[in-house]
């Protein structure tokens, strides 16, 4: 379903009945994004993933609409993983969570078709993703 549009800092219209996989190595990290996802989107399904490598095996199982991902994590980059779920994917939504807030990161996340959103998660950054999630319906 469509959702759209932040309006007095809440989501007037709510994305329903959707799968995200959250992929971090910080289990707490996940924890919190998880959090403040379900507090606005309280009917979505979540699939987690510790590594990027993880990440491409659970997209093709458990077919999720949208993800976040962390960049800096044990073997492959966030954003490499991202790039290679984004070419068998193309219509899925990547928000790219990061603290490494350099240049060639965001420039990097905003060349494979996701978006860039600094770390830490609050409940500002989780508003920009999920109206960046629903501009895709």
């Amino acid at each position: 379903m469509l959702g759209r549009i932040l309006h007095n800092g809440k989501l007037d219209q709510v994305l329903t009945m959707k799968k995200l996989l959250i992929v971090d190595d910080s289990k707490v990290s996940r924890m919190v994004i998880r959090a403040h996802v379900k507090a606005v989107q309280p009917d979505w399904e979540f699939v987690e993933a510790a590594t990027g490598e993880d990440a491409l095996k659970i997209v093709d199982e458990a077919k999720p609409d949208f993800c976040t991902m962390d960049i800096n994590m044990p073997g492959m980059l966030g954003t490499d993983a991202a790039e290679q779920i984004l070419q068998k994917h193309p219509h899925m939504r990547i928000a790219i969570f990061s603290a490494n807030v350099q240049d060639t990161m965001q420039s990097r996340a905003n060349s494979i078709g996701s978006i860039f959103v600094a770390k830490p998660v609050t409940e500002k950054s989780i508003a920009i993703v999920l109206n960046y999630f629903a501009s895709a319906a």
